[in-house]
């Protein structure tokens, strides 16, 4: 395939360092959304927020590590009328400010806008594809549920290792885990059947790839091993939390890393109305 021409090609502007932006950004918003939605004031709780921040902020130093000139990230804050990426920037501003104040002050408003801004900083990442009208695999409209689904479904299995690691039983983060991994299995299913067929060769075939590692590894196998370590006594259930989580999280940074730097096939372009030079 060509690097630039009326002929499809792959991207080659992003790579593993945008890849990351979604993979460690995505891990980190979910977490902190379920801490929100399913762990209890305690030291579990109190880990997650931090640890999230950082993923988050993982996640943005290597976007703004891809840049050749650094100083340039500045320029994002200044189009949130028209780009998402500046949206992306302003909402994890606010979700940190929230994240540190949810950290000092807790209580139940606190919890709201947790939970808000989380969300919504994910609503952003899975924008910034959907605005790329460019690439099949990310203007995809089901690519939306599939990100949000995979970022809930990554920070839930962060906040089970929590709740485990500090012996503070929650049901409600198995739950979240089952609901959300399932989820996610769903939007991928529909956002595959949707794209592959736009797709050919190499990308087609490295998008379809996913599929079993999602649902036998990231799904039914996380959640298996989810199921062994609520039953299990807590010196066996530390090490299958943490197996699920793994699990999990790896299939979602797969298919993530997968959509951004392996599938994104640019669709080419025609020119219907060729001039002729000379012509009148």
């Amino acid at each position: 395939m060509s690097a630039f021409g009326p002929n499809p090609w792959i991207q080659r502007h992003w790579d593993w360092r945008a890849a990351a932006n979604f993979v460690f950004g995505g891990a980190g918003s979910g977490l902190i959304l379920a801490a929100a939605l399913a762990l209890p004031l305690g030291p579990a709780r109190a880990v997650s927020l931090p640890l999230g921040l950082a993923l988050v902020a993982l996640g943005l130093t290597c976007v703004w590590l891809e840049i050749g000139r650094p100083w340039r990230a500045l320029h994002v804050f200044f189009n949130a009328r028209t780009s998402w990426m500046t949206r992306e920037a302003f909402a994890g501003i606010a979700l940190f400010g929230v994240t540190v104040a949810a950290f000092f002050r807790p209580g139940d408003w606190m919890e709201i806008a947790l939970g808000f801004f989380a969300l919504l900083f994910a609503w952003c990442q899975a924008m910034i594809l959907r605005a790329s009208k460019g690439i099949p695999a990310w203007r995809e409209p089901k690519v939306i549920p599939f990100i949000l689904a995979t970022s809930l479904g990554e920070g839930a299995a962060l906040a089970v290792v929590l709740a485990v690691a500090y012996n503070m039983p929650s049901p409600l983060a198995y739950g979240l885990l089952a609901v959300a991994l399932l989820a996610r299995a769903a939007a991928w299913m529909v956002y595959v059947a949707s794209v592959a067929p736009k797709l050919r060769g190499t990308p087609q075939a490295a998008l379809v790839a996913v599929t079993p590692v999602l649902l036998w590894i990231g799904t039914f196998g996380a959640l298996a091993l989810a199921a062994l370590a609520a039953a299990l006594p807590r010196h066996f259930a530390m090490l299958l939390a943490l197996g699920a989580a793994a699990a999990a999280i790896l299939a979602g940074w797969h298919a993530k890393r997968t959509i951004v730097t392996r599938a994104s096939l640019n669709q080419g372009f025609s020119l219907p109305n060729l001039p002729t030079r000379g012509a009148r």
